[in-house]
């Protein structure tokens, strides 16, 4: 396998981009999870869906080349600014903004794909992602807004941490809640449109909070969950390539399942160790620290 990865730009390309969004997947889904945000990942993966059934539309209308992995970046990035816009308006009822929104996504997508001649193959490749689709411009990309998600969340943690854990307490102290936050659903966006190619735009929301929920039994603290859960990510991302390589699998769907079986061995041997002790306990809640 590693004369093959140095062999092939290919599976370079696809391993150096795996390992990286291995890394921001989980950093950003620590916040996604902890804040009971997960559902946003859900409908910005299918707003980028939307996007690139209009790349692929726009291929088969248009002379010029048009990559639908940057359309769909791009719909993801206006699908968080809508979300936010919605938010505002349903004051009183801010979570009714991510259903409204997913909705309209998946039946734009459907039409999007129906006039872009149906599902084919470069079609499934970006829903369930593929070793192949990944370029040397698709990596540089990739290197460089995991670049700008770490360093956002370096500068912003102190801020996201407490409107996690504190949220009016953080509000009163004077943190801008509002911007934060906007700050935070353009980051997920960036995460979900980079990481399409490798595990799929339908799968890519799975990867942000299957390695934390399986980091969130280990870890004592919160750092420790970021620990954990990049841990499990970069196992299931570099194993789920190896595997989807050699059998000729679905690169994210082998990913995304090899992510949910370390979840539940997790889980399964913290019960056993667990019944061992004789002393059944509920899930503790992680310490701030």
């Amino acid at each position: 396998m590693i004369q093959d990865i140095i062999q092939f730009p290919f599976l370079q390309n696809a391993f150096l981009s795996g390992i990286l969004i291995g890394f921001i997947g989980p950093v950003i889904g620590v916040f996604l999870v902890v804040r009971r945000l997960s559902l946003i990942a859900d409908t910005l993966s299918h707003v980028a869906l939307s996007g690139v059934a209009a790349g692929l539309f726009l291929q088969n209308k248009v002379v010029q080349p048009i990559n639908p992995v940057y359309v769909g970046m791009v719909f993801s990035i206006a699908g968080a600014l809508f979300v936010e816009n919605l938010r505002r308006w349903f004051r009183y009822y801010q979570e009714l903004s991510l259903p409204i929104v997913l909705a309209s996504a998946t039946g734009l997508s459907v039409v999007l794909i129906s006039l872009a001649d149906g599902v084919n193959r470069d079609l499934f490749g970006y829903l369930f992602g593929s070793l192949i689709a990944v370029s040397r411009t698709d990596l540089m990309i990739v290197a460089l807004i995991a670049l700008l998600v770490l360093v956002m969340v370096v500068l912003l943690y102190k801020e996201l941490f407490y409107l996690a854990f504190e949220e009016e307490a953080a509000v009163t102290s004077g943190i801008p809640k509002n911007t934060i936050h906007f700050v935070f659903v353009l980051l997920v966006a960036l995460v979900i449109a980079v990481s399409m190619n490798i595990v799929g735009i339908l799968l890519v929301s799975a990867m942000m909070t299957l390695p934390v929920a399986a980091g969130l039994q280990l870890a004592k603290s919160f750092k420790q969950v970021f620990v954990y859960a990049v841990l499990f990510s970069q196992v299931s991302v570099l194993t789920g390539l190896v595997l989807s390589y050699y059998f000729d699998l679905a690169t994210g769907g082998t990913i995304v399942v090899l992510a949910a079986l370390l979840l539940a061995g997790v889980i399964f041997v913290k019960k056993m160790v667990t019944w061992a002790k004789g002393s059944p306990r509920s899930p503790r809640k992680i310490r701030q620290v």
